[in-house]
């Protein structure tokens, strides 16, 4: 596993990692709705290697083109404002999710079920009910998003059967649950975790790699369902499973770049 300060070829940590692994789910010309923490960073190494022609899209109005000249610790930082294509007003942006111009959208969340739906509102820890930060704009991304992609540390406590609380829905019950419901966007194609990236299929999630050093057996130890895995999608059922790919030179570079001190990355 790339834990902290380990890695193959290069050393690097783990969300070192998840960082690279959310670049990729950029392509080039999409619009991305960008969250806080990792995705600040990916939006930014994306732009700068694969998809020179995306474009940023920040919940506080700010839209950018390429990276910010300095460190960001929020969106609403100086550097993200500066020489940035424009810093409107929170409507102004959530008018253009409303009206379908974003590509794909990044969301964290508490808990995660099979289907993609997140939790970010509550959680119960014994008798106790722990209150969480609650939706802010994550519901609008994944309703109207065309894709969203999560991040979210590999912890069992946060993959569960189903949801507590649907804060943001993904796949519902999966299936055509979305086209059912009415939800415009096509809801979460991937889930990158500090131990595996996942896919959906049918509305239900699989293991899609494993990162280095990490069997598929650790990863299907931590859900409490039968985990499904790409090679069972395919008919190869008990065949290899892919490995992430590790950060290139380049990444990392550019990681250590915009996140000098490794606030968010190390």
């Amino acid at each position: 596993m790339a834990s902290e300060g380990v890695g193959g070829d290069h050393e690097y940590t783990a969300r070192e990692l998840m960082v690279s692994a959310a670049a990729r789910e950029i392509s080039d010309g999409d619009v991305a709705f960008v969250g806080m923490r990792l995705p600040l960073i990916a939006f930014q190494v994306a732009v700068s290697t694969h998809a020179p022609n995306a474009t940023s899209v920040f919940e506080s109005g700010v839209v950018r083109g390429d990276a910010a000249e300095g460190f960001i610790h929020t969106m609403c930082d100086l550097p993200n404002l500066n020489r940035a294509v424009s810093t409107t007003r929170m409507l102004d942006v959530m008018g253009r999710l409303a009206r379908g111009d974003i590509d794909v959208g990044f969301l964290g969340g508490a808990e995660i079920d099979r289907y993609g739906n997140l939790n970010t509102t509550r959680v119960h820890a014994g008798d106790r009910e722990i209150r969480l930060p609650g939706s802010g704009g994550a519901c609008d991304i994944a309703c109207m998003a065309d894709r969203t992609v999560v991040l979210m540390a590999h912890e069992p406590r946060r993959f569960v059967e189903r949801v507590e609380y649907v804060t943001s829905p993904g796949h519902g019950d999966g299936g055509d649950w979305r086209e059912r419901e009415g939800l415009p966007g096509g809801g979460p194609s991937a889930l990158v975790t500090t131990k595996a990236s996942f896919g959906f299929e049918d509305g239900e999630l699989y293991v899609k790699s494993c990162h280095p050093g990490v069997s598929l057996d650790e990863v299907r130890e931590d859900f409490p369902w039968d985990l499904r895995a790409k090679s069972d999608l395919t008919g190869d059922a008990g065949g290899a499973v892919e490995t992430t790919p590790e950060p290139t030179a380049e990444e990392l570079d550019l990681i250590r770049t915009f996140d000098p001190d490794g606030f968010w990355t190390r």
